[in-house]
């Protein structure tokens, strides 16, 4: 069974202040390499004159990476991943832009500067947490498929898709402890017509 994790809901910023250069915080949810990518080059044309825009995002709870961008190799990217990951956090991206002061840190004092950067930005958001869910497809008749989905989005389920063809499927996210309960659901609902089918893991706000 897959685990719980936390999350984000919006970006957050936070800017510190090492030995007079200036780090910048930005956090925010990604759930893709790409939108963790799109993220990264919007902060980098944004901060074009920085020093140094490090990087690192956490997706998937396997999928790790961290971007040094020219300062010394393993001093920024990894202590920033660390500190999203020794907290919990997953589908998020990190950027910490910096902007040199003149004193050099040290490598020591750069991965103290890099990851206190996230931990102290993380300190300030408001965690989403996913738990661990199932992917179910719910397929029924035309006739019936207004009612369900009426029924559907008013219930705690997260309804994903419908998709229109022969009959009407609709792909529900169903936290892995409630698989049962909601098949019994679906079939009080529609006198047992509907066909239930348990798809792929997922994680849905919990």
């Amino acid at each position: 069974m897959s685990q719980s994790y936390l999350t984000l809901a919006a970006g957050v910023e936070h800017e510190t202040e090492v030995r007079r250069s200036r780090f910048v915080c930005a956090l925010a949810p990604a759930r893709t390499v790409e939108e963790a990518a799109a993220f990264i080059a919007g902060r980098r044309r944004e901060h074009a004159g920085a020093t140094h825009n490090c990087t690192a995002y956490v997706i998937g709870q396997r999928l790790q990476k961290g971007d040094d961008d020219g300062e010394p190799g393993g001093t920024a990217g990894t202590p920033m991943v660390q500190a999203l990951v020794g907290r919990g956090f997953n589908d998020v991206v990190a950027v910490v832009t910096r902007y040199f002061g003149g004193v050099l840190l040290g490598a020591g004092g750069l991965v103290r500067a890099y990851g206190g950067a996230v931990t102290e930005t993380l300190d300030l958001v408001q965690p989403v947490r996913m738990v661990p869910a199932r992917l179910v497809s719910v397929s029924v008749a035309h006739d019936q498929a207004g009612r369900v989905e009426n029924d559907l989005r008013a219930s705690r389920y997260a309804l994903r898709e419908v998709t229109y063809a022969a009959g009407v499927t609709f792909a529900v996210a169903v936290g892995e402890d409630e698989v049962a309960a909601f098949a019994e659901w679906v079939a009080a609902l529609t006198a047992g017509r509907a066909r239930v089918e348990v798809g792929e893991g997922v994680h849905v706000p919990g």
